[in-house]
């Protein structure tokens, strides 16, 4: 008698896969406070975030957005930190999954090895994702189908991007501060899209 074939539940694929990303040293050396993978997925996620990599108190905490970035990109959004830490609605994956460290002009740059590594099998398993925020400059190189030659313009022609499902964000850190002064059509015409997507796909 042939033994009875099972398949394997995505949901246990993907829990493995988690784990195995939580395991992750592969840059090792050049992380100086050690590894530390920060990542949250669910098969059922209707919204991916991906950022750019975790600052020292992400690192500490092991929440991602846990800091003033996240305090003004949840406003963007206008969702609660129960929403946004409802791992069956949203996702999150930076494209670094640990602290890169300090340069002269802030923190490093994401480490590539995560997203070479990890990005495409980690999608792979959320196949039920309908809006994709591509938050920061780096996430935008990887992802973004209708890119201009700088975050402006990506982040200006946001609209071409949506029928594809992605939607092109600047970074919302504190560094950033002038450059939204500086753009107004920001706050009063990709927010309150940017709202309206998000809504429609979190009910």
């Amino acid at each position: 008698m042939r033994a009875p074939q099972y398949s394997i539940c995505p949901m246990i694929r993907l829990t493995n896969l988690l784990a195995d990303i939580r395991q992750c040293n592969l840059c090792a050396e050049h992380l100086p406070l050690g590894p530390n993978p920060v990542v949250r997925a669910a098969e059922s996620a209707r919204l991916l975030i991906v950022g750019q990599a975790p600052g020292t108190r992400v690192h500490q905490t092991g929440i991602p957005w846990n800091d003033p970035s996240g305090e003004r990109l949840r406003e963007w959004l206008a969702v609660d930190s129960d929403t946004f830490y409802d791992e069956s609605q949203v996702a999150i994956v930076p494209m670094g999954f640990c602290y890169p460290g300090r340069g002269k002009g802030g923190d490093l740059p994401p480490r590539p090895e995560c997203a070479r590594t990890w990005h495409a099998r980690l999608l792979a398993q959320l196949p039920n994702l309908q809006l994709t925020l591509l938050v920061g400059q780096y996430a935008q190189r990887q992802y973004l189908p209708h890119r201009y030659g700088n975050i402006t313009e990506n982040v200006r022609h946001f609209r071409e991007s949506l029928p594809a499902g992605f939607f092109p964000l600047p970074h919302p850190s504190p560094r950033n501060t002038l450059w939204l002064r500086q753009r107004p059509w920001f706050e009063a015409e990709v927010v309150p899209e940017l709202r309206r997507q998000v809504h429609k796909v979190l009910t």
